[in-house]
């Protein structure tokens, strides 16, 4: 039976139905899906409930440093790519580009980048005695588990416009900046003990591009063995101090896809590539373009229909 026939034997309502299904996967796949944030790494860009647009044309007219990425958690490759976690953050190095952070400055090809007005950093809060936290919390727009109750020295991610406001409440005795992390947390990508970094103080590291070609030694491994194992589905291994991939012997390695480094605007409470690597292309869903719907607020200031594109640093 030819397709036409079988179209016109559809009624009209059905008709109706599958042109309405067909322009929902074309909106889905080419153009835009929503998100909802579920953490505080993004704090104060995106809050916890914020639904975030999704814009798909980024994939094939290209993405830029500082975007707003929505990607595929590259950790759980134990599951089917649709049934990954999608992760929201922002993309601090593109393929190519050698990154690093000092005092926590990040710096990009040997330049400094500035940080977005809304982007975090470790404030210490200190309230009264008789002041809880709960309000605070619910104020900001965090989580009520944030911080620990019956606590009076909170550790929170503010930037210079929260810690003004926060310093007007009444309850709380003082609003000061914390110092940047200088010890070595020694549990960061790529977690070798040749790499102290930390939070703070970190790298510098390059950033993988497709068709780069790799140096490979036993010192530097950690930082491509997920590339080339997981990403490109190599087999990786080492015998009698002879890096082997897929039995043969290298001492270089030639990239097949483009990956990113991404941060979060709240860097003290974001798990991001500073523990555990770098974003493969494959995972990218696209860009977040702007908040459709937010159930909070920050100090009255409601986010519904906020933009994000202006956010770029």
């Amino acid at each position: 039976m030819r397709p036409l026939s079988v179209w016109g034997r559809i009624p009209e309502w059905g008709k109706a139905f599958l042109i309405a299904v067909a322009l929902l996967l074309v909106v889905h796949v080419l153009v835009m899906r929503w998100v909802t944030v579920r953490s505080t790494s993004m704090y104060a860009t995106l809050l916890p409930g914020d639904l975030v647009g999704v814009e798909r044309w980024p994939l094939w007219t290209g993405l830029h440093r500082g975007d707003i990425m929505v990607f595929h958690d590259p950790l759980q490759d134990d599951r089917p790519m649709a049934r990954r976690q999608l992760l929201v953050k922002r993309i601090a190095g593109m393929p190519g580009d050698e990154v690093e952070l000092r005092d926590g400055q990040l710096i990009v090809n040997g330049k400094r980048v500035p940080r977005s007005p809304l982007e975090t950093a470790r404030w210490k809060v200190r309230l009264t005695s008789d002041t809880g936290s709960a309000g605070l919390l619910h104020d900001l727009g965090l989580p009520e588990d944030f911080v620990l109750p019956g606590h009076t020295l909170l550790d929170l991610p503010l930037n210079a416009e929260l810690a003004k406001k926060l310093e007007q409440q009444p309850g709380v005795a003082d609003v000061a900046p914390r110092g940047s992390t200088r010890a070595g947390a020694g549990n960061l990508f790529p977690f070798g003990p040749n790499f102290r970094w930390n939070n703070d103080n970190y790298g510098p590291l390059h950033v993988p591009a497709r068709n780069d070609t790799v140096n490979l030694t036993l010192h530097n491994l950690t930082i491509y063995d997920r590339i080339i194992s997981r990403y490109e589905h190599n087999r990786v291994s080492v015998a009698d101090r002879e890096l082997q991939i897929n039995g043969d012997k290298a001492d270089r390695y030639v990239i097949r896809q483009d990956y990113f480094f991404v941060l979060g605007d709240s860097r003290d409470h974001s798990s991001d590539s500073r523990y555990w690597g770098f974003v493969p292309a494959d995972h990218v869903v696209g860009r977040g373009g702007f908040v459709l719907l937010n159930a909070r607020t920050v100090a009255g200031d409601g986010p519904t229909g906020r933009w994000l594109l202006g956010l770029r640093r």
